[in-house]
C-alpha cells in the first residue's frame, strides 16, 4: 500500500505487481485464552486494521471487523457439523473449509464460491502452512507463531484475490476444526 500526497489530500493506493496479482499484506491477529471476547488484527507496523470478534467459548463463531469496527466475514460452525462456512456480513456464504484426511501432512480444502477450491497443507508436526489454488500456485501462507503457555497467534502472509478478512476467518476456521477434532479425540471413549 503507498501513500500518495496530491495538494492537501491523501490517497490510499493498492500496488498490483505486473501479473496482475496483489501484493503480499501481512496480518498478524490471535485467539484469547477461551476463545472468547475481542483481539485486534495488526499489520507489521502494529498498526490494528480490525477485530476479531470470538463470540464465545461454546459457540465456535467469530466475526471479522475492520478499522471501523464494521463486520466484514463471519465464519462458524453449523450445528453438528466439522464444516466451517465463511460468509459476508450480509451472511451470503463465501466458502466452506474443510478438514481432509491424510497420513503425513495436515490437509484442508477450502471450496469458495468465486475462486474455486483451494487447497491448505502443512506438514505433520509444523506450524507453517501454504495455501494452493487450483493450479497449484502458492497464494497465501501462515503461521502459528505463539509460545507454549499462549493464546494461539498467527501471522498470515495473503497475496490470494481474497480478502485479508475472508483470509483470516480461514486460518481460524484451520485452527477452529483443528481444536475441535482434537477435543473429539481427547473425549473419546475407550472401548
Amino acid at each position: 500500500m503507498k501513500l500518495f500526497m496530491n495538494g492537501t489530500s491523501i490517497s490510499v493506493i493498492n500496488i498490483i505487481s505486473l501479473e496482475g496479482k496483489k501484493m503480499d499484506s501481512i496480518r498478524y491477529f490471535k485467539d484469547n485464552f477461551f476463545s472468547a471476547g475481542l483481539t485486534e488484527i495488526y499489520t507489521e507496523d502494529k498498526e490494528i486494521v480490525g477485530t476479531l470478534d470470538l463470540k464465545s467459548a461454546f459457540s465456535s463463531s467469530l466475526d471479522v471487523l475492520n478499522a471501523k469496527d464494521e463486520i466484514v466475514v463471519q465464519g462458524r460452525f453449523p450445528f453438528f457439523s466439522n464444516r466451517w462456512i465463511i460468509e459476508d456480513h450480509t451472511g451470503t456464504e463465501l466458502g466452506v473449509l474443510r478438514g481432509r484426511f491424510s497420513f503425513f501432512t495436515k490437509r484442508f480444502e477450502y471450496t469458495s464460491h468465486e475462486y474455486g477450491v483451494y487447497r491448505i497443507e502443512s506438514p505433520t508436526f509444523s506450524r507453517h502452512y501454504e495455501i494452493y489454488n487450483g493450479d497449484g500456485e502458492k497464494e497465501a501462507e501462515f503461521d502459528r507463531i505463539n509460545g507454549f503457555f499462549q493464546s494461539p497467534a498467527f501471522r498470515l502472509q495473503n497475496r490470494s484475490p481474497f480478502s485479508d478478512g475472508e483470509m483470516t476467518a480461514v486460518v481460524m476456521g484451520v485452527y477452529m476444526i483443528q481444536k475441535r477434532n482434537d477435543s473429539a479425540a481427547t473425549i473419546a471413549p475407550n472401548t
